[in-house]
């Protein structure tokens, strides 16, 4: 009767508690992401980006919005999904804890588990709109709090992705600052951060800052292409490529900061096809150079050389080209994947081909989007068998 209870334990705390255990995996699998935008008309519904996706064997996923025809098709289907809060919703999110609790209710704690992150905003600090810097802290408060109170936020890491605009300077890396009207913004935001166990998120460009001074930076350099590099004389460390650079000016800042053992993340990267006449980094070519050397680098899996131990993490920027994005015409062509769900340039996914439209997209309608989801309830249904034939013996 005893091996039986003891059996009957097992069973119980493996079925109750390794669902939890689950729920707590990292907000990162690998190294490598992607962004999933949709300022389009022309490209494909989220079932069939799921799809893609994972043809593309890529987990993980970064939206910016909580749109609940994208939540519905990814939830369940095995991906590490950070959904984001925009900034259009900070002030009332810093504000009204109650409307806080409200949406994290209506887009997280629904579609659990798969979605690991929340990113509060987007770049707000050192963006145009400066009413928004004091907003963003409280807002990333009131979401994690409304996280903890509901029991997810050992599951759901709370961030917000920074562009390079929040350094004051990063040349040579060794040299980089927060500048002074965001410091004051971002110490508590740093501090709280780091008390919740989140990284420091960074949207890094080596084609943004080669367009600022083509004259100056070798190109290759910031295509990961064999160049002599840059030498930190502060620190006396090589950099071989500008994304190290950007990376580890980012870690110089955390430390003068006071944060020295937060991690940086690559929440954005990339490289457009198409520019306008100023822009004319922008081709096919740079692209699918740059896009399949970062594949290669952050394969080795490896950190910088300011934080060798750091295995360097990316998300690709982006899965499509926009065609309603505003500004220049590289906005609207960062895309990996074309309309039709065939792939830009060669990249080096494995299984995926320039002219192969036809075997990904037809194949997408087919596909079980949903599929852990329903082998997931399978398998609870069946363990529920199980238990009862066990409490009959």
């Amino acid at each position: 009767m005893r091996s039986q209870q003891h059996k009957v334990g097992v069973f119980l705390f493996l079925l109750f508690f390794g669902p939890m255990a689950s729920l707590a995996d990292p907000a990162f699998v690998g190294t490598y992401g992607i962004n999933y935008g949709r300022i389009a008309d022309n490209i494909p519904s989220p079932d069939q980006v799921v799809t893609l996706l994972r043809s593309a064997k890529i987990r993980n996923v970064r939206i910016f919005d909580a749109d609940h025809s994208v939540l519905t098709a990814f939830s369940g289907a095995g991906f590490k999904l950070v959904i984001g809060l925009p900034n259009g919703f900070l002030k009332d999110m810093s504000s009204n804890a109650s409307n806080a609790m409200s949406w994290v209710k209506d887009n997280v704690q629904q579609f659990m588990p798969g979605i690991c992150g929340v990113a509060i905003g987007n770049e707000v600090l050192g963006g145009s709109d400066v009413e928004l810097y004091g907003a963003l802290l409280g807002a990333a408060k009131n979401i994690h709090s409304a996280l903890s109170q509901l029991g997810l936020s050992d599951a759901v890491q709370v961030s917000t992705a920074h562009s390079q605009n929040v350094f004051s300077n990063s040349y040579p890396p060794s040299s980089c600052v927060f500048r002074e009207n965001v410091a004051q913004y971002m110490k508590p935001l740093l501090q709280f951060f780091w008390e919740a166990g989140s990284p420091f998120c960074l949207n890094a460009y080596p084609f943004l800052d080669y367009m600022n001074d083509p004259a100056s930076i070798d190109i290759n350099y910031a295509l990961f292409q064999k160049t002599k590099g840059i030498f930190d004389p502060k620190t006396e460390l090589h950099y071989d490529n500008m994304l190290d650079a950007q990376i580890d000016a980012a870690y110089a800042a955390l430390e003068d900061a006071g944060f020295d053992k937060m991690e940086v993340i690559v929440t954005e990267t990339g490289w457009a096809s198409k520019g306008d006449g100023n822009e004319a980094a922008a081709t096919p070519e740079n692209a699918r150079t740059y896009n399949f050397n970062l594949r290669k680098r952050l394969a080795k899996k490896k950190g910088t050389p300011r934080r060798p131990k750091n295995v360097v993490k990316a998300y690709v920027f982006a899965t499509f080209n926009e065609n309603l994005k505003p500004g220049p015409t590289s906005e609207r062509n960062f895309g990996l994947f074309k309309p039709d769900g065939s792939i830009a340039y060669d990249v080096g996914y494995k299984g995926l081909k320039s002219s192969s439209a036809d075997s990904i997209v037809l194949s997408l309608k087919g596909f079980p989007a949903r599929g852990l989801l329903r082998s997931y309830q399978l398998v609870w249904t069946i363990c529920a068998l199980v238990l009862l034939l066990l409490l009959r013996q």
